[in-house]
């Protein structure tokens, strides 16, 4: 081992990973309705998931973000009842695990876990089709322990555009407006990955709590519109927010996004969605990238989008955020939840100092949850509950 996979291995042991985004749950949904005793992940789950306790114990991850995403075509009821069962299945891990996972509702609990040697673990919703244009059930999912919303998924909504899908709301619409006060009255951090940019310019505007990027790395380094563009990096400080890399091979490797295009059009084909990740899906892909050798993004490949984005957010206001479980394909050394110190170690030697790498890792995201939590307490002493309607705002 480096000396450099020494030191990263040492940071984290002070400073773990808080991830940003691990679609664990959607992928024990898929594969086996969240039927813990065939995907039990106290033990080696490599064959058919990206994440297991070794792997985030090895990885040094003290706090992962749940996503409780379900896909974007599911709509109205559907679409609420799916996100309830996902936040079950988190449930389910947390209760199952007790001596490796800790619940986590605040920037505290976070502390406290870390102080016990347990993984913090928090939700985040995928996409606002999961409230489905209603204020209440977004009231009810943060009662239920959702930390974060991610405005949209791959689809435009009435409310919020998508970064990959047309435009139907210019932005954030009235109602889309609302839905951020609302989150900030919460305590709920407001998420930009995956929305539009003029999306994200609007919650700027609108949000007086730090928002995040859960998942994205910066549109200057790799241009897909699932990353940040540098105007929208450039008034992160303003407002506080971190934005965590992704390592999806798609986002930050330009010779990937042709790559994958094919590979997902291969999908369709064989009639499964591109974000399947049961075994017969899984089967289908491998086959793919064997008769296709890929373009292999790495450890590397991160490091340069965070060494761009630190240079015009600055090192306050970064993260990582690796979509493990939510991707079919990963960097060769940053595989699965085990990676992150091999990203660690890159940065080391690109000279990134220690007190440098324990924001990027903990403390940055630490705080602005923290942070929300306070504009939170002055929202709700200055005003109540929202009870406004799209039909109401939109028209």
């Amino acid at each position: 081992m480096s000396d450099s996979q020494d030191a990263a291995r040492d940071l984290l042991a002070r400073w773990p990973v808080v991830d940003g985004h691990n679609d664990l749950p959607w992928a024990l949904r898929e594969q086996v309705r969240y039927d813990l005793d065939r995907r039990n992940i106290a033990a080696d789950q490599s064959a058919f998931l990206h994440t297991d306790i070794p792997r985030l114990r090895a990885g040094g991850v003290g706090a992962q973000f749940w996503s409780v995403y379900v896909r974007a075509g599911y709509a109205g009821d559907h679409a609420v009842s799916a996100t309830l069962e996902q936040i079950d299945g988190v449930r389910q891990l947390i209760a199952r695990y007790p001596d490796d996972l800790r619940a986590a509702l605040t920037s505290g609990d976070m502390e406290a876990a870390r102080a016990e040697g347990r993984i913090a673990s928090l939700m985040g919703a995928e996409g606002g089709h999961s409230i489905n244009n209603s204020l209440a059930t977004l009231r009810a999912l943060y009662e239920l322990g959702v930390r974060y919303l991610t405005l949209t998924h791959n689809s435009s909504l009435a409310w919020a555009d998508s970064a990959t899908d047309e435009p139907r709301a210019g932005g954030l619409s009235a109602f889309g407006e609302e839905v951020v006060r609302e989150m900030n009255r919460l305590g709920m951090l407001v998420d930009l990955s995956h929305v539009a940019a003029e999306t994200m310019r609007d919650a700027l505007r609108v949000s007086r709590a730090p928002v995040i990027f859960s998942h994205s790395s910066a549109r200057a380094v790799c241009d897909h519109p699932r990353n940040i563009p540098d105007d929208v990096l450039d008034r992160l400080p303003a407002n506080g927010g971190i934005a965590m890399a992704t390592f999806v091979p798609k986002f930050v490797l330009p010779a990937a996004i042709e790559w994958t295009l094919r590979a997902d059009e291969n999908m369709q084909a064989h009639g499964l969605d591109h974000l399947d990740t049961t075994e017969a899906a899984m089967a289908v892909q491998r086959a793919f990238e064997a008769a296709n050798p890929r373009p292999m993004a790495t450890a590397a490949t991160i490091a340069d989008h965070l060494d761009h984005m630190r240079e015009v957010a600055g090192i306050d206001h970064l993260g990582i955020g690796g979509d493990f479980d939510g991707t079919a394909f990963t960097p060769a050394d940053l595989a699965d939840v085990a990676g992150y110190p091999n990203l660690i170690a890159e940065l080391l030697d690109r000279k990134w100092s220690e007190a440098d790498l324990a924001k990027l890792t903990w403390q940055n995201a630490v705080r602005t949850l923290r942070v929300a939590e306070d504009v939170a307490r002055e929202e709700q002493a200055r005003r109540g509950p929202s009870n406004a309607t799209i039909e109401q705002l939109d028209g």
